[in-house]
């Protein structure tokens, strides 16, 4: 190897490890954990290996009853059950207080332990019982993907969940159709103002950046928490509104789909806006002047030569503020109401609350692949993208 091509190489590494430890490695795991299914064969090591062996049909042995129970109580004891409690209680509610039922009384369990416990709790004599324990011993498992799709797992397959149980896809929708919305908004606000800054005196033209770039500085946190005072119904908007008299009563404008539209419109405005003026900044004056020479009206050229050479600076501004929208979650926690939180929140959730590492990594695995998809679509569909401005 020559000597250009070894410092080439020495200069491409760290970058290649910042990759590698911040994004390669984290996306992995994710990925890892979100079809991960351990718990029980960690916890329950024997059982796990009877109930694999076990063909599925009536119940399992009486050693795999009897392993189940001396498992449990050890691992009660180890405080090592937690795991395999909360992974067999998110399957089926229930499941963990059926299974400290049967640790408690393990020590007046006589033999045989099958008959014991089918006396103590008639749920321990059904298949169906069994057969979840048995797709619980891993090591992979569909069960979390399959939830934040709305689906779960059953002895003949797949099924749909029903009714009030279906919350994670229109959580999807509803994610896309906010992020959407303000990435039309931003796009919108952000064109005019791109513009007048790339036509104004270099002086003015700086002036303006420099109050683009002011918020872009400013934390979100700061951002969002200064939106939820002005938005309060004793807020400076509603005080001012009643003191014109346009209103009678203050508006309910804070925990609204307006106040997250309003305040993420606010923190992403900058990420349209600056692809958009280095984009309308490099347009020669020379093709408007040579469209007005040959009788072309305003709105034609705009049409014809200013848009379409703008249209590269537009995706890529609208791309970044979409796949920043997706992820938000400070901004719809601390403005939106119940029915404005996105699939960040619930990752959350899942993260710190309820500490279901499996489902919070299977909601993030889809994020992902649902919004690369979007992209994509972009990709194909945008003619921003496929003009080769912006590569994705």
């Amino acid at each position: 190897m020559s000597r250009r091509n070894l410092l080439a190489a020495a200069l491409i590494a760290p970058l290649l490890l910042l990759v590698t430890l911040s994004f390669l490695l984290p996306l992995g795991a994710t990925l890892y954990r979100a079809v991960d299914d351990s718990e029980f064969s960690t916890a329950l090591p024997r059982t796990a290996s009877l109930l694999r062996a076990w063909d599925g049909q009536g119940l399992p042995p009486e050693e795999a009853f009897a392993s189940l129970v001396a498992e449990l109580r050890q691992a009660q004891q180890d405080q090592a059950a937690g795991g395999v409690l909360a992974r067999l209680n998110f399957e089926e509610t229930g499941l963990r207080s059926l299974l400290l039922q049967a640790s408690r009384a393990s020590a007046r369990l006589s033999a045989p332990v099958k008959d014991s416990l089918i006396a103590l709790n008639p749920r321990w004599g059904e298949p169906e019982l069994w057969r979840l324990f048995k797709r619980a011993t891993g090591p992979w498992t569909s069960l979390y993907l399959l939830r934040s799709l709305d689906m779960r797992p059953t002895d003949q397959g797949v099924a749909r969940a029903a009714g009030g149980d279906a919350v994670f896809l229109p959580l999807f929708w509803r994610t896309f159709e906010i992020s959407l919305v303000t990435t039309l908004i931003c796009a919108l606000l952000a064109y005019p103002v791109a513009f007048t800054l790339s036509v104004l005196p270099q002086g003015w033209a700086n002036a303006g950046m420099m109050l683009v770039l002011i918020p872009f500085w400013t934390s979100i946190l700061v951002r969002t928490t200064a939106w939820f005072i002005i938005l309060q119904r004793e807020g400076p908007i509603n005080a001012l509104l009643m003191a014109m008299d346009i209103v009678d009563q203050p508006m309910a404008m804070i925990f609204t789909r307006f106040a997250v539209y309003l305040a993420m419109v606010h923190v992403l405005l900058p990420f349209a806006i600056l692809p958009l003026y280095g984009v309308m900044k490099g347009i020669k004056p020379d093709y408007m002047r040579a469209a007005a020479s040959l009788g072309a009206p305003g709105w034609r050229r705009f049409l014809r030569i200013y848009l379409p050479l703008t249209m590269p600076g537009v995706a890529a501004g609208s791309l970044m503020v979409f796949m920043l929208s997706v992820g938000f979650y400070i901004t719809p926690a601390l403005v939106g109401g119940s029915g404005d939180q996105m699939v960040s929140y619930f990752i959350a959730f899942f993260t710190n609350t309820s500490v279901n590492w499996g489902m919070a990594a299977a909601l993030a695995t889809l994020l992902m692949v649902m919004t690369g998809l979007l992209v994509v679509a972009a990709r194909l569909l945008v003619p921003g993208f496929r003009s080769g401005g912006v590569k994705v």
